[in-house]
């Protein structure tokens, strides 16, 4: 519902092209009302303005440290137009409501760097601003609140076109709260060090430079933060703040999970404190394990995969993950989408492991693992949704979580570009692969049988090498028979040349999964027809670095 803007409050320290957003707002028949230095600034430009100490009839005091702290304005911007007591109330007491609040702040990070005193540091820490502030995106359901002049074009247009639509005004008061709580944040930073105990409080504050084309792939959104001292000289103007990192766009997560908590939100049941490396890999276990629908672990070392697997039980497929590669798997951190049984538990007692992390552990299993002092057993509902951010120098780079969700990650979207028609089993296996492959540190290929990694080729600077680690581990003998014989691959990005898939073929892989896109695409197809592989497009890619 678009709201018409009858009267306005404004209050700023950065005067950047108010005068033009006031002219708009007289223009459309708004009354305009302000405060002590921006509403001289107003009158000089020649707008029509009526100072606040004409709306509370009492005048500014404590050298300006109470302007607009009084009923007569807040009750105009808080009131509730939907409810008829408040309305009511407005009335009974001759308030009108406000229903625009522009306002930012006092420049208090710039007194600070200007080193001035600590009394004009002190006396820089707006009170009334953010009280308005606040209070106006509290009620955004009937107000609109301005805090960046950044926004002043756009605000502009819809001033023009009638008011705000509910869209907007909820926007806007997103950004407002995050604009107090990064005033608040400096102020709590500076506190901390000269009227607390030095050094007990750090807040690192970024705000928005750009968005990014995307992030590690283009199914991802991506931003770029810049640190807080640093946004100035980016931009040229105070660039946006935007604390908001969720950037999904929506629910996320598999059917049928109990709850999506992350491993930040682990609870511990025994075993020796984490560290900042067990967190990290059991974060990639998790993501690894609960990819898939079916029963399933995935061993992790150093944020690669030793093993993944899917089976009708959770034992069999720790079974099948820990027979990829046993050597790997020694002091690594295993993961299960489902209760971790007897059975597991018995199979995992033997072999060193940093991390266990699974939804929860059957009856007489946990008592198993507890007997392995130095283990840490974690207790999560699954992965993690949301956003990812990583920090680079300066500043933070932010994304959507890479999901098993992307478009041609559904095995019915593929594109069949060469080789014979596979049969339905090999179908689910390549889909298994492709699910397997995004887990691993590209370079990646992944190479699978029977629901479980055979051999991985991980983190390698060229697919070729990728190609021949994997080939290499699946030649690890397995109850007498060639692994590689059996298997499918899954690429997680495109083949730029055929001699990556060459050497896939030759090692007497069957089928093979890559997204496509090279501009050699039709060399990987020939070479695919003539070695008789079964070759598959997604469309989609999956990067992990």
């Amino acid at each position: 519902m678009r709201i018409p803007l009858t009267r306005a409050l404004i209050s700023v320290s950065d005067k950047n092209n108010v005068d033009v957003l006031a002219r708009a707002l007289v223009n459309v028949g708004c009354e305009v009302i302000s405060t002590g230095s921006t509403a001289r600034a107003l009158a000089e430009a020649g707008i029509p303005v009526k100072d606040v100490s004409e709306v509370t009839g009492f005048p500014e005091c404590l050298t300006g440290r109470v302007k607009t702290l009084h009923p007569a304005i807040h009750a105009g911007i808080l009131a509730d137009r939907a409810r008829p007591e408040h309305m009511n109330f407005l009335e009974e007491e001759e308030i009108a409501p406000i229903d625009l609040v522009v306002a930012n702040f006092y420049p208090f990070t710039h007194t600070v760097a200007s080193g001035a005193s600590l009394a004009h540091c002190i006396e820089n820490i707006d009170i009334g601003g953010p009280a308005m502030v606040r209070a106006a995106a509290k009620n955004y359901a009937s107000v609109t609140v301005l805090t960046n002049p950044c926004d002043y074009p756009a605000a502009i247009e819809a001033i023009e076109r009638g008011g705000f639509e509910d869209a907007e005004r909820a926007e806007l008061a997103a950004r407002a709260f995050a604009a107090t709580a990064a005033y608040e944040a400096q102020v709590a930073m500076w506190t901390a060090e000269h009227m607390g105990t030095s050094g007990s409080l750090r807040i690192e504050i970024y705000r928005e430079s750009r968005t990014l084309r995307y992030g590690e792939n283009p199914h991802q959104r991506a931003r770029l933060y810049l640190r807080e001292e640093e946004c100035r000289g980016a931009r040229g103007d105070e660039a946006e703040t935007n604390f908001s990192t969720n950037m999904d766009g929506g629910e996320s997560g598999s059917k049928g999970r109990k709850g999506q908590w992350g491993i930040a939100r682990a609870r511990q049941l025994r075993g020796g404190e984490m560290s900042y490396n067990n967190y990290r890999d059991a974060d990639a276990a998790l993501r690894a394990a609960f990819d898939h629908e079916d029963p399933a672990v995935a061993i992790i070392k150093h944020m690669n995969p030793c093993g993944i697997a899917t089976a009708p039980t959770i034992a069999q497929a720790h079974a099948l993950a820990h027979a990829c590669d046993p050597l790997s798997a020694y002091g690594g951190v295993i993961a299960a989408n489902r209760d971790i049984s007897l059975d597991m538990a018995q199979q995992i007692s033997p072999i060193f492991t940093e991390v266990v992390v699974a939804p929860g552990y059957e009856p007489g299993a946990l008592e198993i693992l507890e007997r392995k002092r130095k283990l840490r057993i974690l207790e999560v509902c699954g992965d993690e949704s949301g956003s990812q951010a990583e920090r680079i120098g300066g500043g933070l780079l932010v994304q959507s979580r890479d999901r098993y969700d992307a478009p041609g990650d559904d095995p019915a979207s593929w594109r069949h570009v060469a080789g014979p028609v596979v049969d339905r089993a090999t179908m689910q296996e390549l889909a298994f692969a492709w699910r397997c492959v995004r887990a691993v540190k590209s370079n990646a290929i992944v190479l699978t049988s029977g629901g479980a990694t055979v051999g991985i080729g991980m983190g390698q600077v060229n697919r070729v090498d990728a190609c021949r680690l994997a080939v290499q581990r699946a030649r690890t003998l397995a109850e007498g028979v060639e692994r590689v014989r059996t298997a499918v691959a899954a690429s997680d990005a495109f083949f730029p040349f055929p001699d990556g898939l060459e050497i896939l073929a030759e090692a007497g892989v069957r089928a093979v999964v890559e997204p496509g896109g090279s501009i050699r695409d039709d060399e990987v197809i020939a070479a695919a027809e003539r070695a008789g592989v079964a070759l598959f497009f997604t469309g989609a890619r999956h990067f992990f670095h």
